[in-house]
Protein backbone atom coordinates (compact mmCIF):
# COMPACT_ATOMS: atom_id res chain seq x y z
CA UNK A 1 0.00 0.00 0.00
CA UNK A 2 3.00 2.34 0.73
CA UNK A 3 4.38 1.60 -2.39
CA UNK A 4 1.54 1.91 -4.25
CA UNK A 5 0.54 5.73 -2.75
CA UNK A 6 4.54 6.58 -3.49
CA UNK A 7 4.08 5.65 -6.73
CA UNK A 8 0.39 7.89 -7.34
CA UNK A 9 2.32 10.80 -5.52
CA UNK A 10 5.32 10.81 -7.90
CA UNK A 11 2.70 10.87 -10.92
CA UNK A 12 1.04 13.65 -9.93
CA UNK A 13 4.41 15.72 -9.43
CA UNK A 14 5.47 14.37 -12.63
CA UNK A 15 2.11 15.40 -14.24
CA UNK A 16 1.79 19.04 -12.25
CA UNK A 17 5.39 19.76 -12.92
CA UNK A 18 5.06 19.20 -16.76
CA UNK A 19 2.18 21.47 -16.67
CA UNK A 20 3.61 23.87 -14.79
CA UNK A 21 6.33 24.42 -17.38
CA UNK A 22 4.26 24.21 -20.27
CA UNK A 23 1.82 26.88 -19.00
CA UNK A 24 4.93 28.92 -17.95
CA UNK A 25 6.18 28.84 -21.68
CA UNK A 26 2.87 29.59 -22.77
CA UNK A 27 3.04 33.05 -20.90
CA UNK A 28 6.39 33.23 -21.72
CA UNK A 29 5.55 33.15 -25.71
CA UNK A 30 1.84 35.19 -25.19
CA UNK A 31 3.94 37.77 -23.66
CA UNK A 32 6.76 38.20 -26.57
CA UNK A 33 3.56 38.19 -28.90
CA UNK A 34 3.58 41.50 -30.36
CA UNK A 35 -0.20 42.27 -32.48
CA UNK A 36 0.11 43.03 -36.30
CA UNK A 37 -0.04 46.69 -36.93
CA UNK A 38 -3.33 48.44 -37.49
CA UNK A 39 -3.71 49.93 -40.93
CA UNK A 40 -4.53 53.49 -40.43
CA UNK A 41 -4.69 57.20 -42.26
CA UNK A 42 -2.98 60.71 -40.34
CA UNK A 43 -2.48 64.00 -41.19
CA UNK A 44 0.01 66.54 -40.15
CA UNK A 45 -1.18 69.15 -37.74
CA UNK A 46 -1.53 72.44 -39.15
CA UNK A 47 -1.99 75.42 -37.45
CA UNK A 48 -4.73 78.26 -38.68
CA UNK A 49 -6.63 81.31 -37.41
CA UNK A 50 -10.29 80.69 -37.70
CA UNK A 51 -12.77 83.98 -37.38
CA UNK A 52 -14.75 83.13 -34.00
CA UNK A 53 -18.67 82.26 -35.45
CA UNK A 54 -21.74 81.98 -33.48
CA UNK A 55 -24.36 79.74 -34.74
CA UNK A 56 -28.26 80.00 -34.44
CA UNK A 57 -31.26 78.36 -36.28
CA UNK A 58 -33.33 80.34 -37.18
CA UNK A 59 -36.29 80.04 -39.59
CA UNK A 60 -37.42 82.58 -43.10
CA UNK A 61 -40.10 84.90 -42.98
CA UNK A 62 -41.32 87.41 -45.39
CA UNK A 63 -41.12 91.27 -45.37
CA UNK A 64 -45.07 91.20 -46.22
CA UNK A 65 -47.46 88.04 -46.13
CA UNK A 66 -50.95 87.73 -46.03
CA UNK A 67 -53.82 85.08 -46.62
CA UNK A 68 -55.92 86.84 -48.84
CA UNK A 69 -59.27 86.99 -48.06
CA UNK A 70 -62.60 88.29 -48.64
CA UNK A 71 -63.92 91.81 -47.69
CA UNK A 72 -67.67 91.26 -48.35
CA UNK A 73 -69.64 87.97 -49.15
CA UNK A 74 -70.34 87.03 -52.36
CA UNK A 75 -70.49 84.64 -55.25
CA UNK A 76 -66.93 84.73 -56.97
CA UNK A 77 -68.01 85.75 -61.08
CA UNK A 78 -63.87 85.91 -62.51
CA UNK A 79 -60.50 84.19 -61.09
CA UNK A 80 -57.60 86.78 -62.49
CA UNK A 81 -54.43 84.44 -61.09
CA UNK A 82 -53.12 80.57 -60.85
CA UNK A 83 -51.69 79.54 -58.40
CA UNK A 84 -48.08 80.20 -57.89
CA UNK A 85 -47.94 83.62 -59.87
CA UNK A 86 -45.95 86.65 -59.23
CA UNK A 87 -48.16 89.47 -59.02
CA UNK A 88 -47.61 93.77 -58.33
CA UNK A 89 -49.77 95.97 -55.86
CA UNK A 90 -52.99 96.52 -57.36
CA UNK A 91 -53.26 93.73 -59.50
CA UNK A 92 -57.15 92.00 -59.78
CA UNK A 93 -56.98 88.75 -58.18
CA UNK A 94 -60.89 88.11 -58.14
CA UNK A 95 -64.07 89.55 -59.06
CA UNK A 96 -66.96 88.85 -57.05
CA UNK A 97 -70.61 89.17 -58.52
CA UNK A 98 -72.03 92.93 -58.30
CA UNK A 99 -75.24 92.97 -60.53
CA UNK A 100 -77.18 94.12 -57.25
CA UNK A 101 -74.59 97.26 -56.90
CA UNK A 102 -74.61 97.78 -59.96
CA UNK A 103 -78.31 97.92 -60.54
CA UNK A 104 -78.37 100.23 -57.03
CA UNK A 105 -76.30 101.79 -57.86
CA UNK A 106 -77.93 103.60 -61.26
CA UNK A 107 -80.91 103.82 -58.73
CA UNK A 108 -78.50 106.44 -56.48
CA UNK A 109 -77.47 108.38 -59.57
CA UNK A 110 -80.69 108.64 -60.77
CA UNK A 111 -81.95 109.96 -57.09
CA UNK A 112 -78.53 112.29 -57.07
CA UNK A 113 -79.57 113.85 -60.37
CA UNK A 114 -83.11 114.47 -59.23
CA UNK A 115 -81.54 116.45 -56.08
CA UNK A 116 -79.37 118.29 -58.14
CA UNK A 117 -82.17 119.52 -59.96
CA UNK A 118 -84.25 120.38 -56.85
CA UNK A 119 -81.63 122.11 -55.62
CA UNK A 120 -80.84 124.28 -58.59
CA UNK A 121 -84.99 124.83 -58.69
CA UNK A 122 -84.66 125.78 -54.60
CA UNK A 123 -81.48 128.47 -54.89
CA UNK A 124 -82.89 130.22 -57.70
CA UNK A 125 -86.31 131.04 -56.04
CA UNK A 126 -84.15 131.95 -52.77
CA UNK A 127 -82.20 134.23 -55.09
CA UNK A 128 -85.61 136.10 -56.02
CA UNK A 129 -86.92 136.28 -52.13
CA UNK A 130 -89.46 133.51 -53.24
CA UNK A 131 -87.99 130.15 -51.12
CA UNK A 132 -87.03 130.23 -47.49
CA UNK A 133 -83.72 129.47 -46.17
CA UNK A 134 -84.85 126.38 -44.53
CA UNK A 135 -85.94 124.88 -47.95
CA UNK A 136 -82.46 125.69 -49.52
CA UNK A 137 -80.71 123.71 -46.94
CA UNK A 138 -83.23 120.93 -46.88
CA UNK A 139 -82.60 120.45 -51.00
CA UNK A 140 -78.59 121.08 -50.24
CA UNK A 141 -78.78 117.94 -47.86
CA UNK A 142 -80.58 116.02 -49.68
CA UNK A 143 -78.42 116.41 -52.84
CA UNK A 144 -75.33 115.46 -50.43
CA UNK A 145 -76.95 112.40 -48.71
CA UNK A 146 -78.00 111.00 -52.78
CA UNK A 147 -73.81 111.92 -53.08
CA UNK A 148 -73.01 110.03 -50.01
CA UNK A 149 -75.50 106.67 -51.23
CA UNK A 150 -73.63 106.83 -54.51
CA UNK A 151 -70.21 106.75 -52.95
CA UNK A 152 -71.49 104.15 -50.87
CA UNK A 153 -72.78 101.52 -53.47
CA UNK A 154 -69.26 102.53 -55.76
CA UNK A 155 -67.38 101.41 -52.35
CA UNK A 156 -69.04 98.31 -51.75
CA UNK A 157 -68.51 97.40 -55.79
CA UNK A 158 -64.90 98.32 -55.57
CA UNK A 159 -64.18 96.14 -52.50
CA UNK A 160 -65.67 93.05 -53.94
CA UNK A 161 -62.47 93.53 -56.30
CA UNK A 162 -59.87 91.74 -54.27
CA UNK A 163 -56.70 92.93 -55.62
CA UNK A 164 -53.03 92.29 -54.05
CA UNK A 165 -51.93 94.66 -51.52
CA UNK A 166 -48.69 94.19 -52.27
CA UNK A 167 -46.03 92.71 -54.92
CA UNK A 168 -45.03 89.28 -54.16
CA UNK A 169 -45.52 85.78 -55.15
CA UNK A 170 -49.03 83.76 -54.96
CA UNK A 171 -49.83 80.16 -53.07
CA UNK A 172 -52.27 78.21 -54.09
CA UNK A 173 -55.65 79.02 -54.95
CA UNK A 174 -57.94 77.92 -52.38
CA UNK A 175 -61.46 79.08 -53.89
CA UNK A 176 -63.23 77.89 -57.14
CA UNK A 177 -65.14 80.10 -59.67
CA UNK A 178 -68.91 79.63 -58.68
CA UNK A 179 -67.67 79.64 -55.37
CA UNK A 180 -70.12 81.68 -52.17
CA UNK A 181 -67.50 83.23 -50.46
CA UNK A 182 -68.49 84.54 -46.69
CA UNK A 183 -66.98 88.05 -44.79
CA UNK A 184 -63.07 86.47 -44.40
CA UNK A 185 -63.18 83.54 -46.44
CA UNK A 186 -59.36 82.75 -46.95
CA UNK A 187 -58.70 83.17 -51.41
CA UNK A 188 -54.58 82.63 -51.47
CA UNK A 189 -51.59 83.52 -49.69
CA UNK A 190 -49.08 86.08 -50.72
CA UNK A 191 -45.80 86.33 -49.73
CA UNK A 192 -42.91 88.87 -50.61
CA UNK A 193 -40.11 87.10 -51.17
CA UNK A 194 -37.74 89.64 -52.25
CA UNK A 195 -35.99 90.90 -49.77
CA UNK A 196 -36.65 88.22 -47.35
CA UNK A 197 -36.11 88.12 -43.31
CA UNK A 198 -34.77 85.99 -41.11
CA UNK A 199 -35.64 85.46 -37.48
CA UNK A 200 -33.20 83.59 -34.95
CA UNK A 201 -32.07 84.03 -30.75
CA UNK A 202 -29.03 84.95 -29.59
CA UNK A 203 -28.06 84.16 -25.75
CA UNK A 204 -28.18 87.43 -23.83
CA UNK A 205 -24.40 87.14 -22.82
CA UNK A 206 -24.06 87.36 -26.94
CA UNK A 207 -25.55 90.30 -27.42
CA UNK A 208 -22.84 93.03 -26.93
CA UNK A 209 -21.26 91.39 -29.57
CA UNK A 210 -23.72 91.59 -31.73
CA UNK A 211 -24.26 94.79 -33.55
CA UNK A 212 -26.90 96.31 -36.00
CA UNK A 213 -25.83 96.01 -39.69
CA UNK A 214 -23.15 93.35 -38.63
CA UNK A 215 -22.55 90.40 -41.52
CA UNK A 216 -24.58 87.12 -41.25
CA UNK A 217 -24.73 84.08 -43.68
CA UNK A 218 -27.02 81.20 -43.59
CA UNK A 219 -27.20 77.40 -45.24
CA UNK A 220 -29.69 74.95 -45.93
CA UNK A 221 -30.26 72.07 -47.55
CA UNK A 222 -32.79 73.57 -49.47
CA UNK A 223 -30.17 76.54 -50.63
CA UNK A 224 -27.62 74.99 -52.40
CA UNK A 225 -25.37 77.66 -51.38
CA UNK A 226 -24.70 80.25 -48.60
CA UNK A 227 -26.75 83.43 -48.33
CA UNK A 228 -25.39 86.35 -47.00
CA UNK A 229 -27.27 89.67 -45.78
CA UNK A 230 -26.94 92.02 -42.43
CA UNK A 231 -28.73 92.37 -39.12
CA UNK A 232 -31.65 94.69 -39.34
CA UNK A 233 -33.37 95.01 -35.67
CA UNK A 234 -33.69 93.17 -32.67
CA UNK A 235 -36.27 92.80 -30.43
CA UNK A 236 -37.20 95.08 -27.11
CA UNK A 237 -37.79 92.45 -24.45
CA UNK A 238 -35.66 89.15 -23.66
CA UNK A 239 -37.46 85.63 -23.29
CA UNK A 240 -37.82 85.40 -19.47
CA UNK A 241 -38.16 81.43 -19.92
CA UNK A 242 -34.72 80.79 -22.01
CA UNK A 243 -32.63 84.19 -21.29
CA UNK A 244 -32.70 84.55 -25.28
CA UNK A 245 -33.14 87.58 -27.36
CA UNK A 246 -34.88 87.70 -30.79
CA UNK A 247 -32.59 89.05 -33.84
CA UNK A 248 -33.95 89.49 -37.23
CA UNK A 249 -31.74 89.82 -40.43
CA UNK A 250 -32.52 91.03 -43.81
CA UNK A 251 -31.26 89.27 -47.03
CA UNK A 252 -31.95 90.38 -50.72
CA UNK A 253 -32.78 87.05 -51.82
CA UNK A 254 -32.62 87.71 -55.38
CA UNK A 255 -33.07 84.18 -56.60
CA UNK A 256 -35.93 83.73 -53.96
CA UNK A 257 -34.58 80.51 -52.73
CA UNK A 258 -35.37 81.72 -49.41
CA UNK A 259 -39.05 81.26 -48.69
CA UNK A 260 -41.48 81.47 -45.39
CA UNK A 261 -40.87 78.61 -42.98
CA UNK A 262 -37.73 77.66 -44.24
CA UNK A 263 -35.68 76.07 -41.22
CA UNK A 264 -31.90 77.89 -41.93
CA UNK A 265 -28.75 77.60 -40.01
CA UNK A 266 -27.04 81.26 -39.04
CA UNK A 267 -23.35 81.62 -39.00
CA UNK A 268 -22.64 85.21 -37.09
CA UNK A 269 -19.37 86.72 -37.31
CA UNK A 270 -17.92 87.93 -33.94
CA UNK A 271 -14.88 89.55 -35.41
CA UNK A 272 -12.32 88.03 -32.88
CA UNK A 273 -9.76 84.86 -34.52
CA UNK A 274 -9.15 81.63 -32.92
CA UNK A 275 -5.95 80.16 -33.24
CA UNK A 276 -6.72 76.12 -34.07
CA UNK A 277 -5.47 73.05 -35.48
CA UNK A 278 -8.35 72.02 -38.21
CA UNK A 279 -8.72 68.26 -38.32
CA UNK A 280 -11.50 65.70 -39.80
CA UNK A 281 -13.86 64.75 -37.47
CA UNK A 282 -13.31 61.09 -37.95
CA UNK A 283 -9.90 61.75 -36.06
CA UNK A 284 -11.58 62.50 -32.66
CA UNK A 285 -12.79 59.83 -30.11
CA UNK A 286 -15.27 60.78 -28.23
CA UNK A 287 -16.27 59.62 -24.54
CA UNK A 288 -18.08 61.26 -22.42
CA UNK A 289 -14.97 61.15 -20.10
CA UNK A 290 -13.10 63.92 -22.56
CA UNK A 291 -12.47 63.42 -25.84
CA UNK A 292 -9.02 61.97 -27.16
CA UNK A 293 -7.38 61.42 -30.46
CA UNK A 294 -4.35 59.43 -31.49
CA UNK A 295 -0.73 61.10 -32.21
CA UNK A 296 1.53 58.31 -34.45
CA UNK A 297 5.23 58.42 -33.24
CA UNK A 298 8.21 56.22 -32.00
CA UNK A 299 7.14 53.79 -29.44
CA UNK A 300 10.00 52.00 -27.22
CA UNK A 301 8.72 48.38 -26.60
CA UNK A 302 10.44 44.80 -25.64
CA UNK A 303 12.14 44.33 -28.83
CA UNK A 304 13.15 48.00 -29.95
CA UNK A 305 11.55 51.14 -31.58
CA UNK A 306 8.06 50.38 -33.72
CA UNK A 307 5.66 52.97 -34.76
CA UNK A 308 2.97 53.29 -32.33
CA UNK A 309 0.41 55.51 -30.67
CA UNK A 310 -0.51 57.93 -28.14
CA UNK A 311 -3.74 58.88 -26.27
CA UNK A 312 -3.82 62.68 -26.51
CA UNK A 313 -6.79 64.27 -24.70
CA UNK A 314 -7.54 67.47 -26.51
CA UNK A 315 -10.13 70.71 -26.40
CA UNK A 316 -12.52 70.99 -29.13
CA UNK A 317 -13.72 74.11 -30.80
CA UNK A 318 -16.05 74.80 -33.32
CA UNK A 319 -16.70 72.98 -36.64
CA UNK A 320 -16.64 74.14 -40.14
CA UNK A 321 -18.11 71.28 -42.95
CA UNK A 322 -16.01 67.97 -41.69
CA UNK A 323 -13.18 69.82 -39.83
CA UNK A 324 -13.24 70.19 -36.21
CA UNK A 325 -10.97 72.74 -34.61
CA UNK A 326 -8.72 71.30 -31.71
CA UNK A 327 -7.94 74.10 -29.32
CA UNK A 328 -5.78 72.88 -26.90
CA UNK A 329 -3.63 69.20 -26.40
CA UNK A 330 -2.24 68.98 -29.72
CA UNK A 331 1.15 70.44 -31.16
CA UNK A 332 1.78 71.71 -34.78
CA UNK A 333 3.37 68.92 -37.07
CA UNK A 334 2.29 66.32 -34.49
CA UNK A 335 1.05 63.22 -37.16
CA UNK A 336 -2.45 62.60 -35.77
CA UNK A 337 -4.79 59.50 -36.60
CA UNK A 338 -7.69 60.48 -39.43
CA UNK A 339 -9.44 56.64 -39.62
CA UNK A 340 -9.46 54.00 -37.97
CA UNK A 341 -9.42 55.26 -34.07
CA UNK A 342 -11.72 52.95 -32.80
CA UNK A 343 -9.86 49.96 -33.30
CA UNK A 344 -6.64 51.82 -31.52
CA UNK A 345 -5.16 51.45 -28.01
CA UNK A 346 -2.26 53.61 -26.34
CA UNK A 347 0.63 52.18 -27.33
CA UNK A 348 -0.47 49.85 -30.27
CA UNK A 349 1.42 49.39 -33.38
CA UNK A 350 0.16 50.81 -37.03
CA UNK A 351 1.09 50.74 -40.40
CA UNK A 352 0.42 54.01 -42.36
CA UNK A 353 -1.91 54.17 -45.50
CA UNK A 354 -2.79 57.60 -46.80
CA UNK A 355 -3.80 56.12 -49.96
CA UNK A 356 -7.85 57.34 -49.54
CA UNK A 357 -8.21 60.06 -47.00
CA UNK A 358 -11.38 60.86 -45.24
CA UNK A 359 -13.48 64.32 -45.50
CA UNK A 360 -11.36 67.30 -44.84
CA UNK A 361 -13.03 69.84 -46.48
CA UNK A 362 -14.33 73.07 -44.87
CA UNK A 363 -17.22 73.69 -47.10
CA UNK A 364 -18.26 70.40 -48.57
CA UNK A 365 -20.87 69.64 -50.81
CA UNK A 366 -22.55 66.28 -50.28
CA UNK A 367 -23.68 64.38 -52.85
CA UNK A 368 -27.27 64.37 -51.57
CA UNK A 369 -28.25 67.72 -50.53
Amino acid sequence: MFFMLLAVFAFIVLIGGFKFFQIKAAMAQGANYQPPPEAVTTIIANQEYWNSTMSAIGSVAAVNGVTVSADLPGLVSQIDFTSGQSVNQGDVLVRLDTKQERAQLVAAQSQRDLSKLALDRTQGLFAKGIAAQQALDEAAAEYKQAGARVGEIRATIERKTIRAPFSGVLGIRLINLGQYLSSGTPIVSLQSLRPAYVNFNVPQQDMASVRVGAPIEVTSDALGKSEAGRISAFDSVIDEATRNARVQAIFDNSDGKMRPGMFVQAQLAHGTKLTVIPLPASAVSYAPFGDSIFVVEDVKGPKGSYRGVRQQFVKLGPTRGDQVAVLTGLKPGEEVVTSGVFKLRPGAAVTVNNSIQPGNNPKPNPENS
